[in-house]
């Protein structure tokens, strides 16, 4: 039903930054909450950042909070992440996925969303 494919990862430096991009495909774009979790090497997925369906309101976990932004542009069905000084510990695969707007806000947990794309890997060295 929806298609989701991230790019840009890549290897950083610690203190670099990072834009991933997430382009959706086969429903509406529009009336979905988008977000981004990611996952460490060793560690189970966890949430990072999330938007709502038209891009009013953004919620991210406390680690990445003013270093990560997150957006949307939904004319071109592609949501963003774009990461500011980046730590070693931002280190993981990073997942886009997106929920039905209906489920609520916001949406931080993994069963909330129902399409998830393969994953973009972010390294950053110390």
């Amino acid at each position: 039903q929806v298609q989701l494919v991230e790019s840009g990862g890549g290897l950083v430096q610690a203190g670099g930054s990072l834009r991933l991009s997430c382009a959706a495909s086969g429903r509406t774009f529009s009336r979905y909450t988008m977000g981004w979790f990611r996952q460490a090497p060793g560690k189970e997925r966890e949430f990072a950042a999330a938007i709502s369906w038209s891009g009013g309101s953004t919620y991210y976990k406390d680690s990445v909070k003013g270093r990560f932004t997150i957006s949307r542009d939904n004319a071109k069905n592609t949501v963003y992440l774009q990461m500011n000084s980046l730590k070693p510990e931002d280190t993981a695969v990073y997942y886009c996925a997106s929920a039905h707007a209906g489920r609520g806000w916001p949406l931080h947990q993994q069963y909330e969303y129902s399409y998830w794309g393969q994953g973009t890997q972010v390294t950053v060295s110390s």
